[in-house]
């Protein structure tokens, strides 16, 4: 029972599956020895005795409303005739009419004061009322599990044809995410009523979080058929309907090279209904590839990782997550990713290729990068080489840095080594592509690297061509016309 500030006591549930079990085992025995006192008390075949024997038979087939039309007329015929009372009971209280049930019982206690059977049954009554309000409050507070258990385990025990519990269930199924046993239980519930609104709109929900969007629709279009007002079932149709429109659209410009719009339109989708777990993962992952197309390195990654908190298989997720990477520098990030979905997809040749790149973009990323060192861009054109190379060259002359000539030249070598790689075209396109030109020995004659200082205390000239205009301090005159030496 749910007490005060959210709390429940604890019932014996196991106590409740005992005594259930013990009341289907007699309930059979019940109904014999109940026609038998009929056909005694009522003497002539044709009349009471036969009704009951209808009852049965009705009940036997889930006919329970001509069974109590049935019971009804008997105790109309005798108000006094007690197995009807109790039989009427039973009825009701395994379609959970509780109220009307608990009325019988007493009935049958009225005429038969210490009868064992009604005593009984009015107890299991009272528990498995009980244990549906129980259930209730604690759906309501969102413990699924523990909630099932109380419906399980008492409720359609004592009240095996009660709609109410059985709807709950489903209800309880789909809250922990068990759409398949809640399309299961809901199709009994149709099996039995096909009209039952209620069991309609819960399966089409359970249809709607496995994104099988046409069933799901097929259901809700019946629903809204039989009672076009349906709140719910309205609500739950249009829903789907608007989630489906925006999606598409986004897809749709996505396809059309409309990227700014189409991120807008992934974002509107994906606040249509957060919880839609199977089909967001489609939308968190159109959105990343859509963002990694705009050079939104941040973005799609935070993207992409969304649908693999979802499916963390999702291959083409960790395609996608690495090209983010990629576009955020995290090299080593980016072929572990791609690695991974080449080996869930070892035959993806569009994966291979991107491992390929992911991994020479790592290599790259620990070669020297001459276009940082220069300060200048990819596109630099050769006079702006120059003229960076000239610029950095003065700034970190050993002559200029006496108090320290060391870090300068191991700074001028560097800013040197950079001019040699890209001023000269051949070397700047296999640098460009990847070549690591120093593993090659591709910098200087001799294969040894360039040495702008030479070896061996010689002495180095180095000569600018065209000369450094103006200029001055720092023992270099002022001005260098037709080309300047340095001697070292």
């Amino acid at each position: 029972m749910v007490g005060k500030n959210g709390t429940y006591t604890k019932v014996n549930i196991d106590m409740f599956l005992k005594s259930a079990i013990e009341d289907r085992a007699m309930h059979s025995i019940f109904v014999t020895f109940y026609i038998y006192q009929l056909k005694k008390r009522c003497g002539k075949p044709g009349n009471s005795a036969e009704l009951f024997e209808r009852v049965s038979e009705s009940i036997k087939v889930k006919r329970y409303t001509e069974a109590l039309d049935d019971l009804n007329a008997a105790i109309e015929a005798d108000p006094n005739l007690s197995e009807a009372y109790l039989f009427r009971a039973s009825v009701l209280r395994q379609l959970c009419r509780y109220e009307q049930s608990e009325r019988s019982y007493k009935k049958v206690l009225e005429l038969k004061p210490g009868h064992s059977t009604a005593e009984k049954e009015l107890s299991q009554l009272l528990q498995a009322k009980s244990a549906l309000e129980t259930a209730q409050s604690l759906y309501d507070l969102g413990n699924f599990t523990k909630s099932l258990e109380y419906i399980d385990k008492v409720v359609l025990v004592f009240s095996p044809a009660c709609t109410k519990a059985k709807l709950l269930k489903v209800s309880l199924l789909i809250g922990d995410k068990d759409y398949e046993g809640a399309i299961a239980e809901s199709g009994f519930i149709l099996k039995e009523d096909e009209n039952n609104l209620d069991a309609l709109l819960l399966r089409g929900r359970a249809y709607y979080y496995l994104a099988d969007h046409d069933v799901a629709t097929r259901h809700f279009q019946k629903g809204l058929r039989l009672d076009p007002e349906h709140g719910e079932l309205k609500k739950a149709y249009f829903g789907l309907k608007n989630l489906l429109k925006k999606s598409k659209s986004a897809e749709d410009n996505a396809g059309k090279g409309k990227l700014r719009v189409a991120v807008e339109e992934f974002k509107t989708a994906l606040a249509v209904d957060p919880d839609h777990l199977a089909h967001n993962v489609h939308l968190h992952l159109g959105l990343c590839k859509v963002l990694v197309r705009l050079g939104r390195g941040k973005d799609a990654l935070n993207s992409c990782s969304d649908a693999l908190k979802i499916d963390e298989e999702l291959t083409e997720a960790l395609v996608q997550r690495g090209e983010a990477k990629l576009l955020t520098e995290d090299w080593e990030g980016a072929v572990e990713d791609i690695k991974s979905a080449a080996q869930k997809s070892p035959q993806d040749r569009n994966i291979r290729e991107a491992l390929m790149r992911a991994e020479k973009a790592l290599k790259m990323s620990k070669r020297k990068d001459y276009y940082k060192i220069l300060g200048i861009s990819k596109t630099a054109s050769a006079a702006e080489i120059k003229r960076a190379y000239k610029k950095l060259a003065l700034q970190w002359h050993p002559d200029k840095n006496v108090g320290n000539r060391e870090e300068a030249e191991a700074k001028f070598r560097e800013i040197a080594a950079a001019y040699e790689i890209l001023s000269d075209e051949d070397k700047r396109v296999r640098f460009d592509q990847g070549e690591d030109l120093e593993d090659t020995g591709g910098m200087g004659s001799g294969g040894g690297g360039f040495n702008p200082f030479g070896g061996g205390g010689q002495q180095y000239t180095f000569t600018f061509d065209g000369g450094f205009p103006g200029g001055g301090g720092g023992g270099f005159g002022g001005g260098f016309p037709g080309g300047y030496e340095f001697h070292f």
